[in-house]
């Protein structure tokens, strides 16, 4: 075949699923030119995420979606932990309202109905060439850019390539990237169940974590009639066999019978807790499981992608459009693999630690484990929000200061427009009137005593941390606090000099 015309672009992007679509989505409508391939022809129609969380939709509200994908969202109902004699040892809740990103906090979904939505945004986007059905089956990059080469013969030079092909990636295994192991590998199998009415009726009402040391087991209730089950595989089971229809519904029995639903997926996998050891090299990044990969305990698996790319978009357009140059550029960039590779490592250890409490085996330690839990919390189980489990960014594009690294809130103003419509996501200096200083270019400003919230997030934040104005970055992470003028001045000062 003779070799296309070389098709010049900001960016590449290898695999499009939800961390490339939202990728090439955000750099897309910064007027950033993309070109985006996968291999395969259209959406995965089986469901694998489930559940997203409140950051998350404030992404696709930034990419003009929200809108169309609310309608494929419910609530997540609460986790109720039950332990070896049956007790209820542990519950997981939402935060109670007003909710402080102004979206449910945590909800489930049907992805592959949301995938739809996305790439048919995508796909309106004149700036961005969608190939798909087409693999990247090489590349080489120098100081100035990275050449892809295409199974079609098409090549494509860009200043920047960002894979984000999956847990197999091609790109990390042709970088020769290891994998750093965080010590989790166990067997699986995930079962998706559309349930009708009279198999409803005989499940919970809530989502349930069976912590119980024969078989350790997840029920995850999602939209509509959509049930999940992740069960734990015993050392002598085939995996193989296990997701046969047959071996599926025996597991299945002690809910639902086969009159009581139809099977949609049954798969076994093996849960893994893996982070790759440099999420750059020179011009090509990793993102989305291509750079980690963890246990669904928390169904933080697709946020943890989306998280990714939400952080490297306004990086990488900041930089493409000569916001940020020289060594600044440099830094900005790294500070990306800096802040994404800490993140990842400290939510994946606390999804660890979730998993070790369901998954205890030992009937004397899962006892204890009980015991512990039922005695700190004087016999009476407390809610635990799940958003207490997120971590904050310790490391990378912050300056030391109360809040520093937090999810900064997205209050609802006075005429009832969220924030981020009314002010779109630049760097943000939020402050509640106390704190009056000089911005500098490039800083838009929310003075919160001019235009008054309506139902008081940002005050609960400073209250919490003691502060009366915040520098907030475009992916809606605090850069800094202050409290006087001076400290205003400080990170100020600061931030100019990491920026430039």
């Amino acid at each position: 075949m003779r070799a296309q015309a070389v098709t010049q672009v900001d960016v590449a992007i290898v695999g499009c699923g939800p961390a490339g679509v939202v990728l090439a989505t955000l750099l897309g409508q910064a007027g950033v030119q993309v070109h985006i391939c996968d291999r395969l022809p259209g959406i995965y129609e089986i469901p694998r995420a489930i559940s997203l969380d409140h950051e998350i939709l404030r992404v696709f509200q930034q990419m003009g979606v929200i809108d169309q994908i609310l309608p494929f969202t419910e609530p997540f109902t609460n986790s109720e932990f039950f332990g070896v004699d049956g007790q209820l040892i542990r519950r997981m809740t939402m935060v109670k309202p007003p909710f402080p990103q102004g979206y449910t906090p945590s909800v489930v979904f049907s992805q592959p109905s949301v995938e739809r939505v996305l790439r048919e945004h995508l796909a309106s986007l004149a700036n961005v060439n969608v190939a798909l059905g087409l693999a990247m089956t090489q590349f080489e990059q120098d100081e100035t850019g990275v050449t892809l080469h295409y199974e079609d013969g098409q090549e494509v030079r860009a200043q920047y390539v960002v894979a984000c092909d999956g847990g197999a990636s091609a790109v990390r295994s042709e970088l020769n990237i290891g994998l750093d192991d965080l010590d989790f590998d166990e067997p699986w199998l995930v079962v998706d169940v559309l349930v009708n009415e009279k198999g409803l009726a005989k499940l919970p009402p809530t989502s349930v974590q069976y912590c119980e040391p024969d078989r350790p087991c997840t029920l995850v209730i999602g939209p509509q009639n959509h049930r999940r089950w992740e069960i734990s595989l015993k050392s002598d089971e085939d995996p193989v066999q296990a997701a046969t229809p047959e071996a599926t519904w025996n597991f299945l029995k002690r809910w639902i019978t086969p009159e009581d639903g139809t099977l949609w997926r049954q798969s076994s996998y093996r849960f893994h807790a893996l982070v790759a050891e440099r999420w750059r090299e020179g011009r090509v990044f990793l993102a989305g499981d291509a750079a980690h990969m963890q246990p669904p305990f928390l169904g933080q698996g697709m946020c943890q992608g989306i998280r990714d790319v939400a952080n490297l978009a306004w990086k990488l357009t900041s930089v493409l459009q000569g916001k940020v140059k020289g060594q600044a550029a440099e830094r900005l960039l790294d500070s990306y693999g800096d802040e994404r590779k800490a993140h990842v490592h400290e939510l994946t250890s606390r999804i660890k630690g979730v998993g070790a409490l369901i998954c205890e085996r030992d009937v004397e330690k899962a006892l204890a484990r009980d015991h512990k839990l039922l005695t700190d919390c004087g016999g009476i189980v407390k809610d635990t929000p799940r958003q207490d489990i997120l971590p904050a960014l310790t490391t990378g594009l912050i300056f030391s200061s109360p809040g520093a690294g937090t999810l900064f809130p997205q209050p609802r103003l006075q005429q009832g427009q969220l924030m981020d419509h009314v002010h779109g996501c630049p760097w943000l200096w939020v402050t509640d009137g106390t704190v009056q200083t000089d911005v500098p270019p490039g800083v838009s400003t929310l003075d919160l005593s001019v235009d008054e919230e309506a139902e008081g997030v940002v005050a609960l934040w400073m209250q919490r941390h003691g502060v009366h104005a915040a520098l907030v970055r475009p992916d809606h992470y605090v850069f800094a606090s202050a409290t006087h003028v001076s400290e205003a001045q400080q990170l100020f000062a600061v931030w100019r000099a990491q920026l430039n």
